[in-house]
């Protein structure tokens, strides 16, 4: 009789023991999630957020004009505060001026004078060893004694652009060298362009005060 053939079942694959390693059980990466952020997709998100940050247009308006509003409101007192400054800085000259003209009459034992000049480009003033000869001032040229008349000791000049002004209701003063007394007595007028004044009032006796007329400087006596 003919020999009939079964058929083979196929072999199961072997059963993963249980007690196989890690290392070699198959490997699964998981697919990231739809949505799920990423190291590097939170790097491009902060990136873009940086590249967007900054200052619009109106935002630099709006400080420009804050800025110019402070600057109009603090400028006229900067400016006020200055002219007071340089008022009080050349009075304080002047004062010591006239107190030095006293001291160095009684120690050179000879007669000191100081003069005042004014023209349309500024004031000055002059002191000078007197001799008997004028030591005329001028505002662009100096000082200068004609030939005998005497040395020049001091000359300052106050330019019109310097927004001071001096004035005097005499010519010159002169100091005795043996009594310190002044002839004549006499007051000298420091102006600024904003109308402040201060004046150093020189009586015989060659002692100087000084005071401010009405609106009176503050820390200055009325005259």
């Amino acid at each position: 009789m003919p020999t009939r053939c079964r058929p083979v079942a196929p072999l199961a694959p072997p059963l993963a023991s249980p007690l196989a390693s890690p290392s070699q059980a198959p490997s699964r990466v998981a697919a990231p999630q739809r949505g799920a952020s990423t190291p590097a997709s939170r790097t491009g998100r902060s990136l873009r957020r940086a590249a967007q940050r900054g200052v619009t247009l109106i935002e630099c308006c709006a400080v420009v004009a804050v800025l110019a509003v402070l600057a109009g409101a603090a400028a006229p007192a900067f400016v006020d505060h200055l002219d007071k400054r340089r008022l009080e800085g050349r009075a304080s000259e002047l004062g010591a001026d006239l107190q030095h003209l006293r001291s160095v009459a009684v120690s050179l034992n000879e007669g000191t004078r100081i003069s005042f000049g004014a023209d349309d480009h500024g004031s000055c003033y002059v002191i000078h060893r007197d001799t008997g000869g004028p030591c005329p001032c001028t505002s662009h040229g100096g000082a200068r004694c004609d030939t005998g008349a005497g040395e020049v000791l001091k000359s300052v000049v106050l330019p019109a652009a310097s927004g001071l002004r001096l004035s005097a209701n005499v010519a010159s003063i002169r100091i005795d060298p043996k009594m310190g007394t002044s002839t004549p007595g006499g007051t000298v007028r420091l102006q600024s362009s904003s109308g402040r004044e201060l004046r150093h009032v020189v009586n015989i006796m060659g002692r100087v005060r000084v005071c401010s007329p009405a609106p009176a400087l503050p820390g200055y006596r009325r005259c």
